[in-house]
């Protein structure tokens, strides 16, 4: 097992131990966070070390439908959140993460905090408490921390965060016995318990998976996931995420409002969400539902019966590699986001429409260059919505001259391509 002084010794003994876990070669990046145990969080030369990496995730499909017990389409991404640490044995977890103030909370406390609630402090304290309510063991340790996932990208850095966490525990605390799907599910719990925000499961069983995975949430407690072949380049495709500049004001409450609608729905019908409704039935007591829980709520339902089978109909395009047929899917998906879903524009600010912008330019864009949305590329809202990014899918040849296009409405690195990331969140010792 590899000290902290073997590791800042040899860059070529981190390089090998990515290497061997299927990442990429990164000692550049994890050499700081080894010298930030050691500078600022007081690490000692003999310590052991583990290595640790989560990814962000793109939402492929299923927008919005995995908090009703749909389906989802989402990959691991190639940016990602990374950690050195040391276990240690006084029950605090303490995180220097890059960028943030230092965090130290004491593990064995597991109370609710009101205090901390929308803070990383009650993400660490309610992956703890996770751990426990599963019958684990959760304890303290160290971590130097940093990412390549930015917040309010789309790309889940919340979730990257809490996966980190999650993965380090099982690992230093129970030998990986929980894995992936329980610590994407611990995950989930401190979002919505501690921290405060009503997310579904998609961002963190992405993160926690590796590669392209189909997940079906008609059980949430055993969720079925299914790994999907995504080579978007092998197919002559590339994958981008373009910041469209909006406001980064707070949309806990945008965000909160779609699953509320939905839920409004279903229980209108008796039932506790969408999923448990059958879609002829939703339909024939509409006119009765527009009375009863209003427009918007019956328009948000409408996506979720178009989006659920649509997501089936893009994993079995993307198997068979009918790339013609997955475009004009991810297309549809995007216009059913905007017009019935409606997470394009944030109610509390109808002024902000950076999303809706951003998606014109592109189809203005795709025109020029003999294409159009759904026909040889597509775009759509991507992630939560209301602002942040919208996803791209374009031949890969137009990826500079898009690039530059874009970027002179959006600013400089608005792109950003995406390769998708086939190793699982890991922790491991050199």
């Amino acid at each position: 097992m590899a000290t902290l002084h073997d590791l800042l010794a040899s860059r070529d003994r981190i390089d090998d131990s990515l290497a061997a876990h299927g990442l990429p070669p990164a000692a550049d990046r994890y050499e700081p966070l080894l010298a930030r145990l050691r500078d600022a969080l007081s690490v000692g030369p003999d310590a052991p070390v583990w290595l640790a990496s989560a990814s962000g995730r793109t939402e492929l499909a299923g927008n919005h439908t995995d908090h009703n017990r749909g389906r989802v389409l989402a990959a691991s991404i190639t940016l990602d959140t990374i950690a050195a640490c040391t276990r240690t044995d006084d029950g605090r977890i303490r995180i220097a993460s890059e960028g943030f103030a230092p965090l130290d909370i004491d593990a064995t406390d597991l109370a609710i905090l009101p205090g901390e609630r929308g803070t990383t402090a009650a993400l660490a304290r309610g992956i703890a408490a996770g751990f426990v309510r599963n019958g684990l063991r959760a304890g303290g340790f160290t971590a130097a921390v940093s990412s390549t996932v930015l917040a309010g990208s789309g790309l889940s850095s919340s979730a990257s965060v809490e996966v980190l966490i999650g993965t380090i525990l099982d690992r230093l605390y129970s030998d990986g016995r929980a894995g992936a799907t329980l610590v994407a599910s611990i995950g989930q719990f401190a979002e919505n318990t501690y921290f405060g925000k009503p997310c579904g499961l998609m961002d963190q069983v992405a993160c926690a998976s590796g590669g392209a995975v189909s997940i079906d949430f008609a059980d949430p407690e055993r969720p079925l996931i299914e790994r999907v072949q995504a080579d978007f380049r092998a197919a002559g495709l590339a994958l981008l995420v373009v910041d469209t500049g909006a406001s980064p004001a707070d949309l806990t409450d945008e965000y909160a409002a779609i699953p509320a609608d939905m839920r409004a729905v279903a229980a209108a019908l008796g039932a506790e969400v969408l999923g448990g409704v059958d879609r002829e039935r939703f339909l024939a007591r509409l006119p009765e539902l527009r009375r009863r829980v209003g427009d918007r709520a019956v328009a948000r339902a409408l996506h979720f019966y178009g989006e659920n089978p649509r997501v089936a109909r893009m994993v079995d395009a993307l198997k068979a590699r009918r790339m013609d047929d997955y475009l004009a899917l991810m297309a549809d998906s995007g216009r059913s986001s905007g017009l019935f879903l409606q997470n394009c524009v944030p109610q509390a600010d109808p002024a902000e429409q950076g999303v809706v912008l951003a998606l014109a330019l592109t189809e203005e864009y795709l025109t020029g260059a003999g294409l159009a949305n759904g026909r040889g590329a597509a775009c759509r809202v991507h992630g939560g919505g209301f602002a942040g990014t919208i996803q791209v899918l374009l031949p890969a040849e137009r990826v500079a001259e898009y690039r530059t296009f874009i970027e002179q409405y959006l600013g400089v690195d608005a792109a950003t391509e995406l390769g998708v990331r086939n190793t699982p969140a890991v922790a491991f010792t050199a």
